[in-house]
């Protein structure tokens, strides 16, 4: 299906989607068997592409960017647009999940640490009874390793869901060398949801997510993170500056 339209924050193309506009398009890329880099850019993930070019253009390549952080959101509402809905990673991740038990599509998980993708399965399947998830395994974000890592995942036979958990940017280039290859419609990339999932980290109550406070819960609950939040900052300003051309040039 063809995306509503799409917001332009600094640099980075959000597709201006909604939950039930993604489902459609990643039902829609099941149905075809088309493969679908999907992704889910915050404001860490612009800061990046605009330093690292082939990240940049491997987001512009991908099928879909969700406007999975709230900054974005509040980034096109200061130069006057505007993006519908925050569409959170793991929460599509759970309503995909969801539709997939009843729906037969089967699940491949690749990435994270250890045994992390397999225990995330297991709490798929314990939480989504009936969903099929066909394998998991660490694998490897190397391009020297892809194939090695497509062979893994072609063993598990048909796959229409593989999440890759590598972080930024290295998920989004795995996914942009060889989803395609693989033949899979659809492929997200999870950054930490594995670990959400298997309940290694504990994600933010509810109420919190719903004030879109969760990345302050993040840098609470794992303070390590306290250098790549420093690039919020930065963030907001070039947002501001970026709404005062526009209003200026008019």
């Amino acid at each position: 299906m063809t995306l509503p339209r799409a917001v332009d924050v600094l640099g980075v193309r959000i597709d201006d989607v909604t939950y039930v506009e993604a489902m459609a398009v990643l039902r829609k890329a099941i149905a075809g068997r088309e493969p679908h880099v999907v992704t889910t850019p915050n404001p860490e993930f612009v800061m990046l592409a605009r330093r690292d070019a082939e990240f940049s253009r491997t987001l512009d390549r991908a099928a879909l960017n969700i406007p999975d952080g709230v900054g974005l959101l509040l980034a096109a509402r200061l130069k006057g647009d505007r993006l519908r809905q925050h569409v959170q990673g793991t929460d599509l991740v759970l309503m995909l999940a969801a539709e997939s038990a009843s729906a037969g599509y089967r699940w491949f998980l690749l990435g994270g640490y250890g045994d992390v993708a397999q225990r995330a399965g297991w709490a798929l399947q314990r939480q989504f009874p009936g969903l099929q998830v066909a394998g998991a395994a660490a694998g490897s974000p190397l391009a020297a390793n892809d194939a090695a890592t497509r062979a893994t995942i072609r063993q598990a036979g048909r796959v229409d869901i593989l999440l890759v958990a590598y972080g930024a940017p290295k998920q989004e280039h795995w996914l942009d060398r060889n989803l395609a290859a693989l033949g899979i419609p659809v492929g997200i990339g999870v950054g930490g949801v594995f670990n959400y999932l298997s309940g290694d980290t504990p994600r933010a109550p509810g109420w919190v997510r719903r004030l879109h406070f969760e990345w302050l819960h993040r840098l609470v609950t794992q303070p390590w993170r306290w250098r790549r939040q420093l690039m919020l900052p930065l963030f907001a300003v070039l947002a501001l500056r970026a709404a005062l051309v526009r209003r200026i040039n008019g």
